[in-house]
C-alpha cells in the first residue's frame, strides 16, 4: 500500500490550519487522519493538531485487527476528542475552535471511515470518482432538502458553514463507513480547500495519470493554487497494490 500525505497554506491564507498525519498500530493496522481547523486566531491549527494528533496517539497503542473494533473505537475516541477541544475553546484565546475530521483505517482488505464536517473522502476505482462522505453543511443540507439547485450550492456566500464539528459542545454524530477495496482502487482524503477549487473530473484525471503517488499529490494542490487557492489545501492519497490483497 502506497500513502501520500501533502499540505500547503494556499494562495490566500497567512497560516495553515489544516493537519494530515499517518500512524500505525500494535497490529500493523494503519489510519490516515485528516482535519481542517476553524476559529480565530491560532485556534484553527491547535484544533486540527490536537485531533490528528491526539486520535493518532491513542491508535498507535492498540491492537485492533477488526472493523468492529475500528468501529468501538471511533464511537468512543473521536466523542472524547469533541469534548477536549470543547473545553480548551471555553478559553478565551480559543474561543469558537473547532476542526473538520476524517479518519480511515485499512484493515486487511476493507477501509472504514469516520467523517465529520466537509472534508470528503473518495474512492477511485475503474473510470469513476465516488465521494463516499456527504458534507455536514448548511448548503448541503439545503441542497437534499431540495431548497437549493446544485448550480446555487456551488455560489451560495454560506457554504463554508458546517453543521457538525469536534470541539461542539453537544456530542458528534460521525458518519461511519466502510467500503471494500480491489487492487488499483484510489482513497482521496482531503479538505475544502482542494474540492472547492477543482472538479472530481480533474481530481480523477490526476490521480489516474502515469506519475508517482507523491506527484499526484502535489499535482492536485497546483491545480488547487492556480485556480485561485482560497484556502489551505490538504490531500491524502491512499494506492491499494496487489500485495496488499494478496
Amino acid at each position: 500500500m502506497e500513502i501520500a500525505l501533502l499540505t500547503d497554506v494556499g494562495q490566500k491564507r497567512t497560516n495553515n490550519q489544516d493537519y494530515v498525519n499517518q500512524f500505525v498500530n500494535r497490529a500493523g493496522m494503519s489510519m490516515v487522519i485528516l482535519a481542517d481547523g476553524m476559529g480565530g486566531h491560532r485556534a484553527g491549527n491547535i484544533a486540527s493538531e490536537m485531533a490528528v494528533t491526539d486520535l493518532g496517539a491513542a491508535w498507535v497503542n492498540t491492537q485492533i485487527s477488526t472493523i468492529n473494533e475500528v468501529r468501538e473505537w471511533f464511537a468512543h475516541h473521536i466523542e472524547e476528542e469533541n469534548q477536549k477541544i470543547h473545553q480548551f475553546g471555553q478559553d478565551e484565546a480559543y474561543k469558537g475552535m473547532g476542526t473538520t475530521l476524517e479518519a480511515l483505517a485499512i484493515i486487511g482488505n476493507q477501509a472504514i471511515y469516520a467523517h465529520i464536517g466537509d472534508s470528503r473522502i473518495g474512492l477511485i476505482r475503474g473510470e469513476n470518482y465516488t465521494q463516499l462522505t456527504s458534507d455536514h453543511s448548511l448548503v448541503n443540507a439545503l441542497l437534499k432538502a431540495g431548497q437549493l439547485t446544485p448550480e446555487e450550492a456551488e455560489r451560495h456566500p454560506q457554504r463554508n458553514i458546517i453543521t457538525q464539528s469536534i470541539g461542539q459542545k453537544d456530542e458528534v454524530e460521525p458518519d461511519v463507513g466502510m467500503v471494500s477495496l480491489d487492487i488499483g482502487d484510489y482513497l482521496v482524503l482531503n479538505s475544502d480547500g482542494l474540492s472547492n477549487m477543482i472538479s472530481d473530473s480533474e481530481i480523477y484525471d490526476i490521480v489516474t495519470s502515469d506519475i508517482s503517488l507523491a506527484d499526484k499529490a502535489e499535482t492536485l494542490i497546483r491545480f488547487a493554487n492556480n485556480a485561485g487557492g482560497l484556502d489551505n489545501i490538504t490531500v491524502a492519497l491512499v494506492h491499494v497494490t496487489e500485495e496488499d490483497l494478496a
